[in-house]
């Protein structure tokens, strides 16, 4: 048996890339890669949203002949604004959420499991690798 690479307390069989790793570590590390594919992936979703809905109101923009609008093209112009301006308020909430997971080790409270390490244990591993 070996000390784990990772946190150097638990002794352990398993090995990772030529490391020793205990169970808990190999699960953080597992559990970190999940979050910033859940992280990713929320922020190419928002993105395509975002797109979208600027898509929508260039169409409606451009439905408008010699820029006089329809008598409900001003509510369709507001309704597709209004689309557009959550679907960017959501863009810019993923961006956050990822860039701070990424670069502070901030795991956003709807992602955390119960009973898991704590942000601090996180940002230490996430940002200077195993000790």
């Amino acid at each position: 048996m070996a000390l784990c690479a990772y946190c150097k307390t638990k002794q352990t069989n398993l090995s990772e890339d030529g490391s020793s790793i205990c169970l808990s570590c190999a699960e953080i590390r597992n559990y970190g890669i999940t979050i910033q594919v859940v992280l990713t992936e929320a922020l190419s979703e928002a993105t395509k949203d975002a797109d979208s809905a600027f898509a929508d109101l260039t169409t409606i923009i451009g439905d408008i002949p010699s820029a006089l609008p329809q008598p409900d093209g001003a509510q369709r112009i507001h309704n597709v604004a209004a689309k557009l301006a959550v679907a960017r308020h959501k863009l810019a909430e993923a961006q956050t959420r990822l860039t701070n997971y990424l670069d502070r080790g901030i795991v956003p409270e709807d992602l955390k499991r119960s009973g898991s390490l704590s942000q601090v244990s996180y940002c230490h591993y996430y940002r200077d690798g195993p000790r």
